[in-house]
């Protein structure tokens, strides 16, 4: 019988990264994430891998990239202002499909904020931060042991569809320590980049233009092939063609759309016969839980609706619940981001009622309790 541990959030993320093969992570360290960079610093040499504290969070990324293109799994965790930092290579990494993670723990801000304080801000973030059109996964824990199995998942998804992967945590559930069993790692899935089989003819970006996902071959290997961040043709070099450029970003966004179903990952409870339904992720979900069961207890049908994908947001099921429902309630720890895309998603078919929070403090229960009962009356 597998093990119960007393385990950090951003102890088990390392866990779950190791689990699915990392061996090469770059970061700088920043609160409230520096224990991932800690912890892969002592673990990653026992297992032939490296750890590289880099000058700053942009040549993290670009150290990160560098070490996926021979074929490592590469991850680097941050905050907020290092997130910020970070856009510019995670949009190179989007256009030139190089299978990153990245965990971005939040914390508030803008700008420095309070490093050691819980906030939810990145959400649009995480989707919209880089220019231009771009295909991103975002995934987010909402306790101890998602940490492991998002991080996984991260990295699996990020090897099959040649992806940045983003796990969006946050100080709470980062920094929180929870009793964990963990999967039997034997039977747990773990994808790799499909490469090809010989040199001989390799075209590095020849996929199906619907959403194909190009073979991955790795530098150093005697493959010869040109990366940039460059509008680009089959064979990597640079392309003026408007008609090439356009095809290259729709097959960029169409691998992540046409697999959104697979993608899609959340949670329920007592939602499938709820009035009010409490649309939640992370931190604030663990509170909105409670809520939901504090409501039913006083006879009030409220619900639970929990995205562990954020991005790309799982559309159907939220629209599905929103046409039985009398009221949709939103908490995040921010001025209201979430709430937006789940506006657009319900699009009129219940009320959304924003509930913000940015002074620093987890949402407590009776706080999300008192929106569910102020229209259940």
């Amino acid at each position: 019988m597998p093990e119960a541990k007393l385990m950090q959030g951003n102890e088990a993320c390392t866990l779950g990264a190791l689990t699915a093969g990392l061996s090469f992570f770059a970061g700088y360290p920043i609160t409230p994430s520096t224990e991932i960079a800690e912890l892969c610093a002592e673990e990653l040499p026992k297992v032939g891998g490296k750890f590289i504290q880099m000058e700053d969070e942009i040549g993290s990324v670009a150290a990160i990239i560098g070490a996926s293109l021979t074929g490592r799994k590469a991850m680097t965790a941050t905050s907020g202002p290092g997130f910020s930092l970070m856009q510019e290579l995670l949009g190179y990494a989007a256009i030139s499909e190089v299978p990153i993670v990245i965990v971005d723990v939040q914390r508030v801000g803008p700008s420095t904020g309070m490093p050691t304080s819980l906030a939810q801000g990145d959400v649009m973030q995480a989707r919209w931060g880089t220019h231009g059109d771009h295909p991103v996964v975002v995934l987010a824990p909402g306790n101890v042991r998602e940490c492991f199995d998002l991080t996984v998942k991260a990295f699996n998804i990020a090897e099959e569809y040649r992806v940045p992967v983003i796990v969006l945590s946050d100080e709470t559930i980062g920094h929180m320590r929870e009793k964990v069993v963990l999967p039997d790692l034997k039977t747990l899935k773990v994808v790799n980049r499909a490469a090809p089989a010989t040199p001989a003819g390799y075209v590095p970006y020849k996929a199906d233009p619907d959403g194909g996902v190009p073979l991955m071959a790795p530098f150093g290997k005697g493959y010869r092939w040109h990366v940039t961040g460059l509008s680009h043709d089959e064979t990597g070099f640079p392309t003026n063609k408007g008609d090439v450029a356009g095809a290259l970003i729709q097959r960029l966004m169409r691998k992540v759309e046409k697999a959104e179903p697979v993608l899609r990952d959340y949670a329920t409870e007592s939602a499938d016969d709820c009035d009010v339904l409490v649309v939640a992720f992370g931190s604030s979900a663990m509170s909105a839980t409670s809520a939901v069961r504090q409501a039913r207890a006083k006879g009030v049908k409220a619900g639970l609706w929990r995205p562990k994908t954020v991005w790309p947001f799982p559309e159907e099921p939220l629209r599905e619940l929103a046409s039985k429902v009398k009221r949709i309630i939103v908490p995040e720890m921010n001025l209201g981001q979430l709430v937006y895309e789940v506006e657009r998603v319900v699009a009129g078919k219940a009320p959304v009622e924003k509930l913000s929070k940015v002074n620093c403090e987890l949402f407590r229960p009776e706080e999300i309790l008192a929106s569910i009962m102020g229209g259940s009356k």
